[in-house]
């Protein structure tokens, strides 16, 4: 009944971004089904066929990898659902440093470092910094904003 009522509100604007979210999000859930589908494939035939070592590097790292390709994916539907149930904007920075962290921690955890250039590596590692850097920012912007909006609700108005 909520939704219904909040729908009527809508401008023709927002409804069209509702829609558009509630689509993206069916596409994004396929991949996801289908990604996880895949790993666990993938898992069953290492572990079936070539006794799946979880210890040994090349596996791990595989294996980890689609894992983190899953996660991204979630993270990635999560902030398209928090659309469509919040009244928030369609674009949340936080969200999206938040993958592009994810996506940049799954890269180093792959990376071949016998191949990988060190000048490589060294720009990896600056980008994520800086990502985790402006996340943290963010973070604490927000922090101290809603501190502030908890005290002004406590404080008694006379």
């Amino acid at each position: 009944m909520k939704l219904s009522e909040e729908w009527k509100l809508l401008s023709v604007y927002e409804k069209f971004e509702k829609i558009i979210c509630l689509v993206l999000s069916f596409f994004v859930a396929l991949i996801i089904i289908c990604a996880t589908y895949k790993l666990g494939s993938h898992i069953f035939i290492l572990f079936w066929k070539y006794g799946f070592d979880p210890l040994e590097h090349e596996s791990f790292k595989a294996i980890f990898g689609m894992i983190m390709i899953v996660l991204i994916a979630l993270e990635f539907k999560h902030s398209i659902v928090k659309v469509i149930v919040d009244q928030e904007s369609i674009v949340q920075v936080k969200t999206v440093l938040l993958i592009a962290i994810l996506a940049i921690s799954r890269k180093m955890i792959i990376l071949d470092l016998k191949t990988t250039k060190p000048l490589s590596v060294f720009s990896l590692a600056a980008v994520l910094l800086s990502l985790g850097l402006v996340y943290w920012l963010m973070r604490e912007r927000d922090d101290k904003k809603e501190l502030e909006k908890t005290d002004s609700m406590d404080t008694p108005h006379l």
